[in-house]
């Protein structure tokens, strides 16, 4: 198998099992259901939380002792069972429980162990675009998997229908990383075998020190953004008359757009400034969509401009966690990196689904946008930071 072929079917595989955490936004809708709120919804996601956690911090363990590839060819399969179980699944029981284990674990370690195999593939500066060409097909997978899910409700089917088609794509997304292991050894850039993955309390300690501490901390108020809109984007929807399929819709055409055109970027000379200039475009679709009411159009553009905030930050923040990380901890750093993703993915949805029970859509959507407007400011103050290191100090600034 050729290199380029080898890309192919990796972004491929990463394509087919993205769909499932596109389908967790579909969850207020399944559990409507059972006659279940959005407080089920956040502690189902909360048990997730905790088995993506120990997932992720034992992924390199796991890796170290089968291989990455094919680890990540068994999260996959994983996934591909809980999916199964929600579908199947007639109220918020133990049946559900297991499936939320099974997601989270999963899913864990797809998202913890699919970038340390592509760092392995690409240089450092090849990073930030071929984790934007791994984040186009990333949010592809995420964002069409709630539009299929609409489609299949309009044509008379359920949402069911839409998690066990889900199921099956996982399926397939094993069989191709299981096909990858030995072109991904093959066509590493350093040959041989792969480093150690594991991560430590003593790694962490020493990661949490370094450069890597600030992207850590962004990427989980990021991923807190990222849930509370679109988690809950069904209910936003429904509250305001809306169809929930125009968000998804026009949020991943925007989220392709912006990262098949970042595989050409490198970052620039201030990468943070660019993150933060970004990520204050979050903030303000955020703060739009608290305004706007029912207004269609509206909606559109609030979907287009958190497409071009988060989306477009994402990859290039991902990218400088590596570029930030020492050296000899790569593994172990993206590892932590997708440890604090997912306390924001999985966790804050337990905030966010007890808020709209409680206080109401109104209130949420303004703690998000108080959450966004924070990492925006502190990824301009490490440009800042940066601008002056260069300035004083350009040799040694890294």
């Amino acid at each position: 198998m050729s290199r380029t072929l080898t890309f192919v079917v990796y972004l491929s595989a990463v394509l087919l099992q993205a769909g499932a955490y596109g389908l967790t936004f579909m969850l207020p809708r399944l559990f409507a259901g059972f006659g279940a709120d959005e407080k089920a919804v956040g502690l189902v996601l909360l048990v997730a939380t905790v088995s993506t956690l120990i997932a992720v911090f034992f992924s390199g363990h796991l890796s170290d002792w089968f291989g990455r590839v094919v680890t990540l060819a068994l999260a996959c399969l994983a996934i591909a069972g809980a999916l199964a179980l929600f579908a199947l699944a007639d109220g918020v029981n133990a049946t559900v429980i297991i499936a939320s284990l099974l997601l989270g674990a999963g899913w864990g370690l797809t998202y913890a162990l699919a970038p340390v195999v592509l760092t392995r593939l690409v240089t450092a500066d090849e990073r930030i675009r071929y984790f934007a060409l791994h984040s186009v097909v990333l949010m592809a997978g995420f964002g069409l998997s709630p539009v299929m899910a609409s489609q299949i409700e309009a044509a008379g089917g359920t949402i069911a229908d839409a998690f066990l088609i889900t199921a099956g794509l996982c399926v397939l997304s094993a069989l191709l990383f299981a096909v990858l292991v030995r072109p991904v050894q093959r066509h590493a850039i350093n040959p041989g075998p792969e480093a150690k993955s594991r991560l430590s309390i003593r790694y962490v300690g020493v990661i949490l020190q370094g450069r890597a501490l600030l992207p850590i901390i962004m990427v989980c108020l990021g991923a807190s953004v990222f849930a509370g809109m679109n988690n809950f984007q069904t209910v936003f929807a429904d509250a305001r008359g809306l169809d929930y399929a125009y968000f998804f819709l026009a949020y991943t055409i925007t989220v392709v757009i912006c990262r098949v055109a970042l595989a050409k970027f490198k970052g620039g000379v201030q990468p943070y400034l660019t993150i933060a200039a970004l990520q204050y475009v979050m903030a303000g679709s955020v703060l739009l969509f608290a305004l706007s009411g029912a207004n269609v159009p509206a909606y559109i553009v609030v979907a287009i401009l958190f497409g071009i905030g988060y989306g477009a930050s994402y990859p290039v923040l991902a990218a400088m966690t590596a570029n930030d990380a020492q050296e000899d901890l790569v593994p172990q750093t993206l590892q932590l990196f997708a440890l604090t993703y997912f306390i924001g993915i999985f966790g804050f949805p337990l905030i966010a689904g007890w808020m709209i029970v409680e206080l109401g859509t109104g209130p949420l959507l303004y703690l998000i946008f108080g959450l966004a407007a924070l990492e925006a400011t502190m990824a301009l103050r490490r440009a800042q930071s940066d601008h002056t290191s260069l300035a004083l100090a350009p040799d040694k600034l890294t």
